[in-house]
């Protein structure tokens, strides 16, 4: 039985050419601090599904998570990253190559909605499906930013947010059998905030009467 809901994906932007240039040591530990930066503002409302090398995948089945939350959600889990990014580029006690090319590194967020099926393999719970693959396809985007969050259509129609009035840029993105898929970037380096539409803010009103 299928199950369907938000597929979160948060990954680092410039890990590959960090860890490979600097410190192993110290490389691993600031990753690291930064990847449980970004999982302690995801989880609660979302369920973290896996740790994968440089990204956090995570979850929010329907019934489990309000989906209003999920914008916000993302924007605090980017300034969780860049409260830790900074405190560590500031830490001066440390002048080794990891620690100084710390303010390299950004975060890019992917957002989802779809079904998945829950599975034991190995004595591994995980969750498989076409939208889980179309998830993870999404990190692979033309968008010419270090740092951004990308919706695609079904999650910002399922979150209620309105993308114009949100100052969303719109791109249609491709993948060998997985099809088109319309989404929507924002920057969140200037503080970005999700404008919800009417509907969204009426449904609100009634589950808070």
């Amino acid at each position: 039985m299928s199950d369907e809901g938000f597929l979160i994906l948060a990954d680092i932007s410039g890990f590959t050419a960090f860890v490979t240039a600097t410190e192993l040591q110290h490389g691993a530990e600031i990753t690291g601090a930064l990847l449980e930066a970004v999982m302690h503002r995801l989880a609660p409302p979302l369920e973290i599904q896996e740790l994968e090398g440089d990204a956090v995948f995570a979850i929010g089945p329907e019934g489990t998570v309000d989906s209003r939350v999920i914008p916000n959600a993302l924007m605090d889990a980017f300034r969780g990253f860049k409260e830790v990014q900074s405190r560590m580029a500031l830490d001066d006690s440390c002048s080794c190559g990891a620690c100084r090319a710390t303010a390299q590194l950004n975060l890019k967020l992917i957002a989802h909605h779809g079904r998945f099926v829950r599975q034991v393999v190995g004595g591994h719970a995980r969750v498989a499906g076409p939208d889980v693959i179309l998830a993870h396809r999404l990190l692979k985007n033309p968008v010419d930013a270090d740092g951004y969050l990308l919706f695609t259509e079904p999650a910002l129609e399922r979150a209620g947010v309105d993308p114009v009035a949100s100052g969303m840029e719109r791109r249609l993105l491709s993948y060998a059998h997985l099809g088109e898929m319309p989404c929507f970037v924002a920057d969140p380096e200037p503080g970005w905030e999700p404008t919800f539409t009417e509907s969204t803010h009426a449904e609100a009103a009634i589950g808070a009467s």
